[in-house]
């Protein structure tokens, strides 16, 4: 069953007196519980159709689909409600807050929500679990090195439980070691918790954790290689 459904999509934008036009008539499905990694040059229109799936941005013309959502339709006060509740996004640069602890960091989401605090501390306590990150929910990120940082930023995706989780090269920012940790925790959360995970990377040997591989280039889909 698929969970994203992108049809005709096209995104365009002005650009001084030109129009840049970073994806075009571009058509993806996305399975539920399915790890899919996007990869391809610089200017390929990869982080703009991550930006899409997401509800940051719009399309302009195409429809994008989401857990049976009509993302692209929604208004901007629906789109709010939308992204708190049903998708969690990971940020290359962590975004944490940095006078927050980690504890403090994840439980953001859940404020926009209608929660009773006992609820609200358990989903965190369980998303800090998940990530490993018990004896850490006090820290603050300076106190943290970049691999904590970025599984603080996993489990304050992840905490709201939405359907799908995007990635913008979370690991771009990190050691090898670290990089592989990450990602050997973002296929957990498709493998063990059922996420539907999309994932822009550069680096071919993160992209090797995915299910499946879909390469973009001047906003077009170019070819879709499998992984086993």
């Amino acid at each position: 069953m698929s969970l994203i459904e992108v049809r005709g999509v096209t995104k365009s934008f002005a650009s001084g007196s030109e129009t840049v036009t970073p994806l075009q008539a571009l058509d993806l499905t996305v399975a539920q519980g399915e790890f899919v990694c996007l990869m391809g040059p610089s200017g390929s229109g990869k982080t703009t159709l991550l930006h899409l799936l997401a509800g940051i941005d719009r399309p302009t013309a195409g429809t994008v689909h989401v857990a049976g959502v009509e993302v692209s339709a929604l208004s901007a006060n629906e789109l709010a409600r939308w992204r708190t509740r049903s998708v969690g996004y990971v940020f290359q640069q962590y975004n944490l807050i940095p006078v927050l602890t980690a504890y403090e960091n994840v439980e953001v989401p859940l404020l926009l929500l209608r929660m009773a605090a006992a609820d609200r501390r358990r989903r965190v306590a369980t998303a800090l679990a998940a990530v490993g990150l018990t004896d850490r929910a006090h820290h603050l990120p300076r106190q943290l090195s970049g691999g904590q940082q970025q599984r603080v930023a996993i489990a304050r995706a992840i905490v709201a439980d939405p359907a799908a989780v995007f990635a913008d090269e979370p690991t771009g920012n990190l050691d090898r070691v670290a990089a592989a940790a990450t990602v050997e925790l973002l296929r957990r959360l498709v493998r063990e918790f059922g996420k539907t995970l999309v994932m822009v990377t550069h680096d071919p040997i993160t992209a090797q954790a995915a299910d499946r591989v879909v390469h973009l280039d001047k906003g077009r889909i170019v070819a879709e290689p499998s992984h086993a």
